[in-house]
């Protein structure tokens, strides 16, 4: 993600929705020296929000990023490490992809046999990003590309040519919240997902509404605070939309080290949270006994669902309706045998921890530290993901 893209992305939205003139040129000149000028290195960011936690990469996905051009990785500012698992096969869309590394580094996960879609807004991102396509394809030893690049705005996938259920996942790293409608973001992603796709993204929230004074500060905004989005009106929209109940998987706290930007945030706290929804039937309140086959490659003993769920492989894990669902009819499918609720003859279940949706609570229970992220992969050779 390329925070200067999405930048430009918001005040190019404003345009659209009729403010424009005098102020808006103004604000456009500010957002570039914000991000031309005053970003030039890590160290010139005024918090930790967009910046991706310190948790453990998996061997794969380091193998993955070491083999993505220098270029393409220059310049490179995130919330998280969004790589959701069982990706073998997949067709993969990532919102606000910048200069291509996320797009470069799942190209390889997903296999020559899948494609992966970035979306950007800056021609100048995707000039670097399209640069290097023949190169990545030479290196990852493919036959022929499987990444293309699209002009656009995330609130706009259809405008920008993304057809309806066309897509198994889609990712985004720190980008909804500078978007300024959240709601044509989600149910734009909705409308292009196939029926059991997932959407998995890393953002950041706010512990209630901002005022107007913070979502109209520029550095503020620049800095992923001034457009975070309340926790609860995600949860709110993303049901709207059609998405199944949002399910949450890491959450880390941000800190702001700038005395004159603390005083306007007052007592607003934020997280960066990582959150997957999927595009299901309506759930029904069975619920089921699942068994992990362990099949999936970098989880071959475990994975990590959520902050709720943690499956090992062959053991009995008792899981509520929603879940059911979402395992059921999403790409994991295949990863799971499924029985019936009611304790087998001679076998223990496990029983799920309490879940909570809310990433500040999750964050207090950790006494604030990170949950462990379920970054994952591709399925193992046994099987594909997405058919």
């Amino acid at each position: 993600m390329e925070l200067g893209s999405f930048g430009l992305q918001w005040l190019n939205a404003r345009k659209n929705t009729g403010i424009v003139g005098k102020a808006v040129s103004l604000i456009h000149v500010d957002v570039k020296d914000y991000y031309g000028k005053t970003l030039k290195k890590t160290s010139d960011l005024k918090s930790n929000a967009c910046l991706a936690p310190s948790q453990p990469i998996p061997a794969f996905v380091l193998k993955a990023l070491k083999k993505i051009h220098p270029e393409v990785k220059a310049k490179y500012y995130g919330c998280g490490l969004v790589v959701p698992e069982c990706l073998e096969g997949c067709r993969l869309l990532d919102l606000g992809s910048g200069s291509g590394r996320d797009c470069y580094m799942l190209s390889q996960l997903v296999g020559e046999k899948g494609h992966v879609t970035g979306i950007d807004m800056t021609e100048d991102q995707l000039e670097v990003a399209r640069k290097y396509v023949d190169h990545h394809t030479q290196e990852f030893g493919y036959r022929k590309p499987n990444v293309d690049f699209v002009q656009g705005y995330i609130e706009a996938l259809k405008e920008a040519g993304l057809k309806e259920n066309s897509f198994d996942v889609i990712i985004s790293n720190c980008v909804v919240n500078l978007s300024p409608d959240k709601r044509k973001v989600l149910s734009d992603a909705y409308r292009v997902l196939k029926d059991g796709g997932e959407l998995y993204f890393s953002d950041v929230y706010s512990s209630s509404k901002l005022s107007d004074e913070i979502k109209n500060h520029k550095v503020l905004w620049g800095e992923c605070l001034g457009g975070a989005l309340w926790w609860e009106d995600l949860v709110r929209l993303a049901q709207e939309v059609g998405f199944s109940p949002p399910r949450l998987v890491t959450a880390n706290v941000i800190t702001v080290d700038n005395m004159e930007l603390e005083a306007i945030l007052g007592d607003y706290k934020f997280v960066s949270a990582t959150y997957r929804l999927f595009k299901i039937p309506k759930i029904s309140n069975k619920g089921s006994l699942v068994i992990y086959n362990g099949n999936i490659t970098g989880f071959e003993e475990s994975l990590e669902f959520d902050a709720q769920y943690t499956f090992k492989v062959d053991e009995v894990v008792e899981v509520d309706g929603e879940v059911a669902s979402i395992l059921s009819h999403s790409r994991f499918a295949e990863e799971f045998t499924f029985q019936p609720p009611g304790v087998p003859a001679g076998c223990s279940v496990k029983k799920p921890k309490v879940g909570t949706v809310n990433p500040f609570e999750l964050v207090l229970q950790l006494g604030s530290a990170t949950v462990s992220s379920a970054t994952g992969g591709c399925c193992g050779a046994e099987s594909s993901c997405c058919k």
